[in-house]
C-alpha cells in the first residue's frame, strides 16, 4: 500500500463521515458546516488528482460563497433546530422506490460505464499556461453548461425549501 492509497482511503471515510453528519444532524448550522468540511474533503481529492485549479474553485466557490449565503439564510430565518416533522403516509414507501432505482442505477454505472475506454493521458507540461486555461474555461461553458445550470437550479431550490420549511403563518405558528 503505497501513502496515496492510505491517503485516499482516510479522506474516503471522513467524506462519508462528513456527509452522514450533515444528513443525520437535526442542527442546521451544524449540517452546514459537516457540508463545508465535505467540500474540503473533496478539494483534497482534487489536488490528489492533479487538479488544483478544480481544487480551488471548490473552495472558493462551494466553501466559501456559497455555504456563507446558506449560513446567512439558516441564521437569518432562525431555523437552526428543525422541528418534529409529520410523515407522509406513502412516504418510506417512495424513499425506499427511489433508493432502489439509485442503487440499480449506480450498479448498472460501475458495471457496464465503468470500464476505461482506453489508457488516461497525463496533463501537458504546458498546463499552467494561459492557453490551458482559456480552453478549459471555454469547454467548461461549452460542454459542461447544462451540469452548471442544474446545480444552480438545486441551489436555488434549497434555498426556497430553507424559506418555505421556517415560515412562520399569519398567527404566529409554524
Amino acid at each position: 500500500m503505497n501513502i496515496d492509497l492510505i491517503l485516499f482511503i482516510i479522506l474516503a471515510l471522513v467524506a462519508i463521515a462528513t456527509a452522514l453528519g450533515m444528513l443525520l444532524s437535526r442542527n442546521a448550522v451544524y449540517s452546514a458546516l459537516f457540508l463545508v468540511l465535505n467540500f474540503a474533503t473533496v478539494a483534497v481529492f482534487y489536488l490528489l488528482l492533479g487538479a488544483p485549479f478544480i481544487a480551488m474553485a471548490q473552495i472558493t466557490v462551494y466553501a466559501g460563497a456559497i455555504m456563507v449565503l446558506f449560513l446567512f439564510v439558516i441564521m437569518l430565518l432562525g431555523a437552526e433546530q428543525l422541528a418534529p416533522s409529520k410523515v407522509i403516509p406513502a412516504q418510506k414507501w417512495v424513499a425506499g422506490g427511489l433508493a432502489f432505482i439509485l442503487v440499480a442505477e449506480t450498479v448498472y454505472l460501475l458495471t457496464v460505464r465503468g470500464v476505461p475506454a482506453g489508457n488516461i493521458l497525463q496533463p501537458a507540461e504546458s498546463a499552467n499556461s494561459l492557453g490551458f486555461l482559456q480552453q478549459m474555461g471555454m469547454m467548461l461553458f461549452n460542454e459542461y453548461l447544462l451540469p452548471f445550470e442544474i446545480t444552480s437550479i438545486l441551489l436555488l431550490v434549497a434555498m426556497v425549501g430553507a424559506i418555505v420549511l421556517t415560515k412562520q403563518e399569519k398567527g404566529g405558528q409554524k
